[in-house]
């Protein structure tokens, strides 16, 4: 997933935490949960949608 996700992928995807719909944020390469307020990573490609490995998204307003 270096540039967007495949669109079939992505609406696939649900925040494992709300079970609510993620949106790719190209800039940072995340997919983004605003339900949950949390930013997942993507490593090698693959979507790490664990909770613990997530970024909460008031990361984006601080320093």
């Amino acid at each position: 997933m270096s540039g967007a996700p495949d669109p079939a992928l992505l609406a696939k995807l649900v925040c494992p935490a709300t079970r609510t719909p993620l949106h790719w944020d190209a800039e940072r390469h995340e997919l983004v949960s605003q339900a949950a307020g949390l930013a997942f990573p993507v490593r090698d490609g693959v979507p790490v949608l664990v909770v613990r490995e997530a970024r909460p998204l008031e990361d984006m307003w601080q320093g």
